[in-house]
Parts: C-alpha cells; sequence; structure tokens
C-alpha cells in the first residue's frame, strides 16, 4: 500500500512574521501538513531570522517539518529542520554537511531525470520536479510533464514533491500520477475561502 500525497506549504514570498502568524496556525490546523518551507528571497538575515523565530515553533508544535529555502548555513545556525536547495544554490553534499546527518535536504531537479537521479543517488531526502502549471508566485525556469512523475514512482523509492502553480483544482492528476507530496504557496495563501479551507480541500483529495 503506498503512502497518500501529503501538503508541503510553502510560505507567501512577502510576509511579515507576528501578522502572518495566525494565519499560518489556522491553516495548520485545519489538516495534515507535511512541511513548511520558508521561502523569502532578497531580505537580510537578520530577518530570515526573525521569521523562524515566530514561525518554527508553530509549525514544530504541530509536528510539521520546517525547512528553510536555498541557505544550508542559515538553516543550520537556526536549527530547522531541514534546507531546499535549487540547481544553484551549491551541491547535495555541501547542504548535507551544513546541516547535518539528522536534518532533511531536498533538492530542486526542474523536468531532469538526470538531476534527480544525481541527487537521490547522493542522499537526498527528496527531489522536487516543475513547475507543472503556471504560477504567480515565481518565473518557473522550467516545464514539467505529468509523465515524469509516472516514471519516478514507478522506479524508485525516494519521495518526489510536485511543484508549480498546484490549485485544488489542479492537482488531481499529480497526486493519481505518484506525487508523494504537491508543494504549494498561492494556491493555498490566495485560496477564495482562506487557507485553512484550502488545506482541508487538499486533504480531501488525498
Amino acid at each position: 500500500m503506498t503512502e497518500p500525497c501529503r501538503l508541503y506549504l510553502i510560505t507567501p514570498p512577502k510576509l511579515e512574521p507576528k501578522g502572518f502568524a495566525d494565519t499560518l496556525k489556522r491553516a495548520l490546523d485545519a489538516g495534515d501538513v507535511a512541511s513548511l518551507q520558508l521561502r523569502l528571497k532578497d531580505v537580510p538575515d537578520e530577518e530570515i531570522a526573525r521569521t523562524v523565530d515566530v514561525l518554527m515553533p508553530i509549525a514544530q508544535q504541530r509536528g510539521v517539518a520546517f525547512l528553510l529555502n536555498d541557505r544550508p548555513d542559515l538553516a543550520a545556525r537556526l536549527d530547522c529542520d531541514g534546507v531546499h536547495i535549487g540547481q544553484e544554490d551549491g551541491t547535495y553534499a555541501a547542504a548535507r554537511a551544513a546541516v547535518g546527518p539528522g536534518a532533511i535536504v531536498g533538492v530542486t531537479c526542474h523536468n531532469s531525470k538526470h538531476f534527480a537521479m544525481e541527487a537521490a543517488e547522493a542522499g537526498a531526502d527528496y527531489v522536487a520536479f516543475g513547475a507543472f502549471f503556471p504560477t504567480p508566485t515565481k518565473e518557473p525556469k522550467t516545464s514539467c510533464e505529468i509523465e515524469l512523475l509516472k516514471w519516478w514512482a514507478e522506479i524508485m523509492v525516494v519521495p518526489c514533491v510536485a511543484i508549480g502553480g498546484i490549485t485544488v483544482a489542479n492537482a488531481k492528476p499529480l497526486i493519481e500520477a505518484g506525487a508523494d507530496f504537491l508543494a504549494v504557496s498561492s494556491g493555498v495563501w490566495g485560496f477564495p475561502d482562506g487557507p485553512a479551507a484550502a488545506v482541508k480541500a487538499f486533504n480531501a483529495l488525498f
């Protein structure tokens, strides 16, 4: 029996930690969430640290893994549960050395079987494929076919994360193709009925 797909939340691109805290609590209390990735671009390290101080306890108290985007050094210093790195953020080996053997290290692999196989063989905890759909939060470097998820699910045991423009309305084919996690940002935070309703709706699909 395969494990059901789970939700992998990514924070909005801009947020004020204390103001966002209540929104996050309501979202995480609404249903199962596997992990929360803090993704803040072009902000000082102090601001990232301040945001981690506010948001990480909220996630961890609810059994949600707290991951930092792009920065293994900061993830280690701030004692996050792990880090997510892109292809431009250094090597898997360097990230693993920074955060240690017990932390989660996930790797963006775009639409590349080669990148994904390399990451999996090196020991990555998950590989991320995308973007599957147009996304308002960032300009995707690559577009990805759902067939890639099917291929990965059939031959590999390392979990895969689908990312990019995923909403309640378009998620079903990704789940059926074998994605282990759906990474969602605006599909939750921008959901018409609110983030908590989005988390409930995704869990109903799973």
